[in-house]
């Protein structure tokens, strides 16, 4: 059985908003659609907070209401998906909590996970959860998170009057490229994301002038700013190739940039469809991170984010 596209859905706008976009990935892909709701009966529990049983409610009328309200949360989400892809192959679940583990769980069983995240307004960026957070950090599958108010037509370019439309092409994918550790998982995403489209990728790497302390002999921090620069439009062709000959369909546009990749990436994926960036996965003794960019990526962009972990 081909792995689903899942979506996480808790009854919030934002989740209904990744129900909704996962749905027509899911129909892009050729896959079936899983929701998965996770209750807890201890609500409070992945924050830390005292647990709702310590007040003196009883677990079983609580587990009662669980059930109950995640049959409510599943039939909105399913109403969503259903509006966007009706002949959708599509499944519901509900587990119990604690919601990161449970969403773990599912991701690993996924094609990709699709979960939501809540803006905040256009200056200050997006909320991200602690529990998207965790999963993102944690999960070996890729995790796509989406804005509370996308809508199909965000997807697509403007119509010829500048209304919004779902009947115009589809607007960039945009993919982090990271010379120094470029990732075949990461890009093979990203190429695959614009086929299923029919949308360009944009490719972009960041790179800032070494430190002269740094150098040695012919390095490519020798040359002045231009020609820095098309050395390393040069590699990033070059690391791009195998996969333009796997994707001959898919036109590619290339950018390099002098720059920190997070300034870098939040104004490529201005007008994006869709961004892809990479995450190690790492058994750090701290635990699990997400680094710099990725974290600047789903806290601040506005279209959705797809975070593929790899080695």
């Amino acid at each position: 059985m081909l792995p689903p596209v899942i979506a996480g859905v808790d009854g919030s706008a934002e989740s209904l908003a990744a129900a909704g976009w996962a749905a027509r990935e899911a129909v892009r892909r050729d896959l079936p659609l899983r929701l998965v709701h996770v209750w807890n009966w201890h609500p409070r529990q992945e924050e830390g907070e005292p647990v709702t049983a310590a007040m003196g409610v009883p677990p079983t009328p609580l587990r009662q209401w669980g059930r109950q309200r995640a049959r409510h949360v599943l039939r909105q989400a399913k109403e969503r998906a259903r509006a966007v892809a009706p002949g959708l192959h599509l499944c519901d679940e509900q587990v119990e909590g604690p919601a990161t583990a449970a969403l773990l769980k599912a991701a690993g069983e996924s094609e990709l996970l699709v979960l939501g995240s809540r803006g905040l307004s256009g200056f200050t960026g997006f909320l991200v959860g602690s529990v998207a957070q965790g999963v993102v950090a944690r999960a070996t599958r890729p995790v796509v998170l989406v804005r509370a108010d996308e809508i199909p037509a965000d997807e697509h370019l403007p119509a010829g009057n500048g209304s919004a439309s779902v009947l115009t092409g589809y607007r960039d994918v945009v993919l982090g490229v990271d010379l120094g550790d470029p990732c075949d998982a990461v890009i093979e995403f990203a190429f695959e994301a614009a086929r299923l489209r029919g949308a360009r990728l944009r490719a972009v790497h960041a790179w800032q002038p070494p430190s002269p302390l740094g150098l040695g002999p012919g390095e490519i921090g020798l040359l002045d700013g231009a020609r820095r620069a098309g050395e390393w439009h040069g590699f990033l062709s070059a690391v791009l190739q195998v996969w333009r000959d796997k994707y001959p369909g898919v036109e590619v546009a290339e950018t390099v940039t002098e720059g920190r990749a997070q300034s870098v990436l939040l104004r490529a994926a201005s007008g994006a469809g869709l961004l892809v960036v990479g995450r190690h996965l790492t058994d750090r003794p701290a635990g699990p991170r997400i680094g710099p960019v990725t974290h600047t990526a789903i806290h601040h962009v506005g279209c959705p984010v797809a975070v593929v972990p790899h080695e």
